[in-house]
């Protein structure tokens, strides 16, 4: 199981590369014309955060098993979400495009098992 030390490394570096992709959409004339660009760069760099949270949580004292499961949806969430929408707007990859609204789910599903994991624990 990644351990407290993993999903903050994990987050910092998504919210890195957020920043990155909000920077190259905000300057490459060919990617202002990807309107879906902007919500993607935003849910990165949300989840990012929460993949913060989740090692942050771990590392904080008692730990849930929910919040490892929270920072994989997330994880998730990201690459079938933002770095799909990513693709689409680089390299005009649209096979994946189907599992853009399945990211959101896991986006979803993420949060309720952080908040399932802190209304479970002792203490």
């Amino acid at each position: 199981m990644p351990t407290s030390r993993f999903w903050i490394i994990l987050g910092a570096l998504n919210a890195a590369l957020a920043v990155a992709m909000a920077a190259a959409s905000a300057h490459a004339p060919a990617l202002q014309a990807a309107a879906y660009l902007p919500n993607a760069v935003a849910m990165h760099q949300f989840h990012a955060l929460g993949l913060i949270a989740v090692g942050v949580l771990l590392r904080a004292g008692p730990t849930s098993r929910w919040w490892p499961l929270s920072g994989t949806a997330f994880a998730l969430g990201l690459l079938l979400f933002s770095f799909n929408l990513y693709a689409r707007a680089l390299w005009d990859f649209n096979a994946l495009r189907a599992l853009v609204p399945t990211g959101g789910i896991c986006f979803m599903v993420g949060w309720v098992l952080m908040a399932l994991g802190a209304w479970r624990q002792r203490g």
